[in-house]
């Protein structure tokens, strides 16, 4: 879209020449052909560095825009990322794609349905009532158990294994809201990618990124009924049980383990090599490795146990 459709859609105006935006991004990765926007005070000191082609902004915020950018000013970025999220979302499916691409050796059910421009690798099995999306690429050696659904454009590595009725892809619960209320989706532009290597259990829903990449990295475990939430990165090698959730853009470090009903809290950013057990709730990052959590908010299982001990006690 031209830059002054976009300022036509979101009511404002701007000065300065002409530009044609591909896409919107986050300040730090948005490209010379992108938009981008300010929501949070603490990405102010983001502005400066972006390269983005123009930039959403406050009347208090404008004043930071470099001069590579063009500066559109609303009265509230967020609402107004979230109306311009809708005419960058691709299409549902690509219908002027090629027929779906099935690799040497693989099976697809009948039932099955691959749309225009998928991908699957070789010795792959697609069982019943799958359906992979638009530009989505499976690997090779990989199971799609029934009813699995991976949205278009997202990623599956070899040996992978996904379980029955698993959703790969689908929108992360993003929306802004306003003053009154009101809220207003915003449409997730970005893909999932799993790794090779991962095993991932039944009904669990993984989000498709915001802008990017929601990454389940190589090795990786998830087990039934687990939901990861958008731009997350689920660390190589790392496991969690049964009702495990993962609150947007948190960085899981590799060979973490997650009991059963864990979760964390979102842009967290969790160490390598730590055990949190059942129903632990994580709510601020973990800098250290090698140690073990539990309870919530979440503590040393040490402390935790030895507190449970004390409050025993004190019923007797």
């Amino acid at each position: 879209m031209k830059l002054s459709e976009i300022a036509k859609i979101i009511g404002t105006e701007f000065t300065g020449e002409e530009r044609e935006i591909l896409s919107l991004n986050t300040l730090k990765d948005a490209t010379e052909k992108e938009l981008s926007f300010v929501a949070n005070p603490k990405y102010i000191k983001d502005i400066p560095n972006s390269k983005a082609a123009a930039i959403l902004v406050t009347e208090a915020t404008k004043e930071y825009v470099p001069e590579n950018s063009v500066a559109l000013v609303v009265d509230d970025t967020y609402w107004q990322m979230a109306v311009l999220s809708k005419y960058f979302a691709p299409a549902l499916e690509d219908n002027d794609a090629p027929k779906a691409v099935v690799g040497e050796g693989s099976s697809v059910a009948a039932t099955a349905t691959l749309a225009n421009g998928a991908v699957i690798g070789k010795n792959t099995t697609i069982m019943a009532g799958v359906y992979v999306g638009s530009g989505a690429e499976i690997g090779d050696n990989t199971i799609l158990y029934p009813n699995v659904v991976v949205y278009r454009d997202c990623k599956i590595g070899n040996d992978c294994i996904i379980h029955a009725g698993t959703v790969v892809g689908s929108d992360g619960f993003g929306f802004a809201s306003n003053r009154l209320g009101e809220h207003k989706k915003i449409y997730h532009i970005g893909n999932v990618v799993i790794e090779d290597d991962v095993e991932i259990g039944a009904n669990t829903t993984i989000d498709r990124a915001v802008f990017g990449t929601t990454l389940i990295e190589k090795g990786a475990r998830l087990d039934n009924l687990i939901q990861v939430a958008h731009n997350c990165v689920f660390g190589k090698g790392s496991v969690a049980a049964a009702q495990s959730g993962f609150a947007g853009s948190t960085i899981i470090g590799q060979n973490n383990v997650f009991g059963a009903q864990s979760g964390t809290a979102g842009h967290l950013e969790i160490a390598p090599f730590n055990t949190f057990a059942a129903r632990t709730g994580v709510t601020k990052s973990v800098k250290v490795s090698g140690k073990t959590f539990a309870g919530f908010p979440f503590m040393d299982h040490k402390t935790w146990l030895k507190i449970q001990g004390k409050l025993a006690r004190l019923i007797k």
